[in-house]
């Protein structure tokens, strides 16, 4: 299900929250999802903007794409068009559990981790396979695409 931003409130305190750009999306993020779904608590994606990954690189495919992808899988119970920065979905949402990559512990950015603790927010670094929506660009690259 697609949340607008306005209905993030209503979700406080009952679900995961994963957040990224997922372009592309990735046998990676799969196990991100699952692992973080077995935290118990529905799963809802924050899925950033087209700015956020054209820091990256050239996005492969829209927001509003990435958001019908992430909808369709039966790993993700909620999925969220980041217009802002992940730390003021934090604040709205106020998810029960924080997920991100093991990737990301000790550089998690000083705003989110903030706002998590203001909140009573967990963070749980998962060790699922680390493998970038970057690491697959330059692979298909190396390859001659």
């Amino acid at each position: 299900m697609i949340v607008a931003s306005e209905d993030l409130a209503a979700l406080a305190g009952s679900v995961t929250m994963v957040s990224g750009g997922f372009d592309p999306l990735h046998p990676g993020h799969l196990a991100y999802f699952r692992a973080a779904a077995e935290l118990g608590a529905p799963l809802l994606c924050n899925v950033s903007s087209d700015e956020w990954v054209a820091r990256k690189h050239v996005p492969l495919l829209t927001q509003g794409e990435r958001i019908q992808l992430l909808d369709a899988l039966e790993l993700v119970d909620y999925v969220h068009a980041e217009h802002g920065t992940t730390a003021e979905v934090l604040a709205a949402l106020r998810p029960r559990y924080f997920a991100k990559g093991a990737d990301w512990q000790g550089r998690l950015p000083e705003d989110e981790l903030a706002v998590c603790e203001e909140h009573g927010i967990e963070v749980v670094f998962l060790d699922t396979v680390v493998d970038s929506s970057t690491d697959v660009l330059r692979r298909f690259r190396e390859r001659g695409g």
